[in-house]
Parts: C-alpha cells; structure tokens; sequence
C-alpha cells in the first residue's frame, strides 16, 4: 500500500468515531494528557515564551493534513502590504533536510528550506526564515530586515515558545472529524481549547470550495469569532519560464495530473470541475522528495498538471532535462478569497495593538 493510500485510510477512520478510532482512543487520551501538560508549563512560565519587538500573527490549524495553512499566508501577506506592513515569514520548513537556520533567496531550493516556505518566498517576494525553533528564526529575520514591521508565523500553532499577538486557527470542509485527539482523530490539540486559554486563536477560517455548501463551523473558542474563505483556481495555468496561458486551453486534452499534498484528491476533483480530463492521476506523500515526482518526467510527450507547492520541486526536476525530453508543465494557482469582514476584524486588532502600544513603528523595528 502507497503512503497516499495510507493517509486516505487514516483520513477515513478519522471521519468518524467506528471501532478503529475507538481501539486508538486510549492513546488519544494519554496525547491528551501530554498537551494539557505541555501548555499549562508555556501558560505558568515555566517554559519561556519569547516576545518580539514587532507584532507575531501565527496561522495554523487544529487538525492533521493541510486545511489552507499556506494560501491564508499567502492572501494576508496580499492584504497587509496594502494597508502599509513590511511583512515577513518565520517557518519551521516541514519536510527539508537538515534543521538549521536558513534566510531563503531566489535560489534556495524546496529541499533546503520545505516546499512551503519555498513557495511563499518565491510567490511574494518577502524575507523567509526557517528554523527548527521559530524564535530562532525570527530573531533572524528582524536582525537581517529591520523594515519588517509584522511577521506571519506559516504553521505555528502547536509551536508555544514564539509570542503571539493575533492567532489564527483554519478549518476546511472535514471540520474536527469526530472530534478526537490523534491518533484516534483529527486533532492535533483539544478543540475547543480550555477557558481562558492563554494560547487560543481569536479568529477561525473556513475554508470551502468554490460551489461547495458552506462549511459549518466548529464550537468556537470564548472570544473567538468564525469567518468564511472561499479557494478555487485560477483561470490561467502557468510554464516554468513563466509564461501564462487560459486553463481552457487545457480542456480536450489528456493530462497527467500529479499532487503531493495532504488531500490530492481535492485538487483532482477541482480540475475535473473546470472541464479538464484527467488520463491519470498522481498521488505522492504530502512534501514528497523532489526525486519522487521523477516519474512522471518520464513520459515527454505527456501534458502534466500540478500545484504551485508542487511546481517548486517539478519545474526545478524538469530543467536538469534536455528540453527534447521534457513533457508539457503547467502550474495552476490557487486563489483565496478572504471575508472582507474577516480582513476588517483583522485590521481592527492590529489598530488595537498599535493603541495598547505592542505594536512597532509602522516604519520598522528598531534594532540594538
């Protein structure tokens, strides 16, 4: 059985509370036991959490395999820099090698820093950092990039020891599953988080697919208020040069589609709803290796399909060939559409900071 296969077994048990999930519930609860224990030693001191001299957004999500952790980064980093911020990124860098700090620039590949943080970096053009502890990271983007006013932590919301000021909790269309801690559920920490949870989100995002119903939010922390978000594709596939051409253009053609993202189905299903036939499809292991994407290279008279977590690796693969021998790449991106009443609340809490004075100078940090 193919990992792939694996995760969709796992996701299937996960969805409801059948004697599968019910033969790991004993485990869940003993996870149980060792969050409550790990955030109460964050929340009493007794581990440090370190506060930054500029204000931390952290966007992440409750529940095993991407809910749209990234594309949120992505669409805020959008909308902030139009309301004046210098933003950047802090990121552990799920799935690279090695855990040392790394700054990534034009030529940093998905290997060294993670598929994500890689994507972010070269889709928005803002100062990325990873490292094994975000703190680390951070502290290392400031020093390097003292214009940046406001940093987005991609995936940081199990990771205590970074201060936050704004949190941010994403849901897709699974919800909770059946409401139970791994490995007999979902969730990667209790949901709701306990009263008076000094680490809970102020603001939960729900993500749903364009033309899919409404996605019914789950019970909300106290204080907490829910948002909707709206993701489909964009109407144009792009080339590794960058050339751009109508993802109507694809239509009537025999494609290879290949993901290796944490629900690869969903983006199967969302390029058949825009028309596209799919020959075969591809299913790798969420931050699959670069080397894992080899075989579908092997065919240059083929038509390929991905993501734009995919591309980073793909495209870089492809250009070791000789352009006899590789086949036709096409990247689609996907587009998030953010509740304006979502971005509004947003606003407001960051204005609310700045009045509290958390907040930096809207013209950067300073630095020692």
């Amino acid at each position: 059985m193919t990992r792939p296969d694996t995760e969709a077994r796992w996701q299937a048990i996960w969805a409801q509370r059948g004697w599968k999930a019910r033969l790991l519930w004993p485990l869940s609860q003993i996870y149980r036991a060792l969050i409550a224990w790990r955030r109460r030693r964050y929340a009493q001191g007794r581990q440090p959490v370190e506060r930054l001299p500029v204000p931390v957004i952290v966007i992440g999500n409750v529940v095993v395999g991407g809910a749209g952790k990234t594309p949120t980064v992505m669409a805020l980093i959008a909308h902030l820099r139009v309301r004046g911020w210098s933003p950047g990124v802090v990121s552990r860098g799920h799935g690279r090698l090695g855990d040392g700090l790394l700054e990534l620039t034009p030529g940093t590949t998905a290997a060294e820093a993670g598929d994500e943080p890689t994507l972010i970096h070269r889709s928005t053009g803002v100062p990325v950092v990873v490292a094994k502890r975000r703190a680390d990271a951070a502290r290392a983007l400031l020093a390097a990039h003292p214009e940046v006013n406001l940093l987005l932590c991609d995936d940081g919301l199990q990771h205590l020891a970074l201060g936050r000021d704004i949190a941010i909790a994403v849901f897709d269309d699974r919800g909770t599953g059946n409401g139970w801690l791994l490995p007999a559920g979902l969730l990667r920490e209790p949901w709701p988080p306990a009263a008076k949870d000094p680490f809970s989100p102020q603001f939960v995002l729900l993500q749903r697919r364009a033309g899919s119903a409404p996605v019914l939010p789950p019970a909300l922390p106290a204080g907490a208020t829910s948002f909707a978000a709206t993701r489909r594709l964009a109407g144009v596939a792009r080339g590794p040069g960058g050339d751009e051409r109508p993802l109507s253009g694809l239509t009537g053609q025999d494609l290879v589609a290949v993901t290796g993202i944490a629900r690869p189905e969903v983006f199967f299903e969302m390029l058949r709803d825009q028309g596209l036939t799919l020959s075969r499809c591809v299913a790798l292991p969420d931050h699959a290796p670069p080397d894992a994407y080899q075989a579908v290279l092997d065919s240059p008279s083929s038509t390929v399909v991905c993501t734009e977590k995919d591309a980073v690796k793909l495209f870089a693969l492809a250009q070791a060939l000789p352009a006899d021998k590789r086949p036709s790449l096409w990247t689609v991106p996907l587009e998030l559409q953010l509740d304006p009443a979502f971005l509004a609340a947003l606003d407001q809490r960051l204005e609310g900071l700045h009045a509290s004075a958390r907040l930096s100078s809207p013209h950067g940090h300073q630095t020692a």
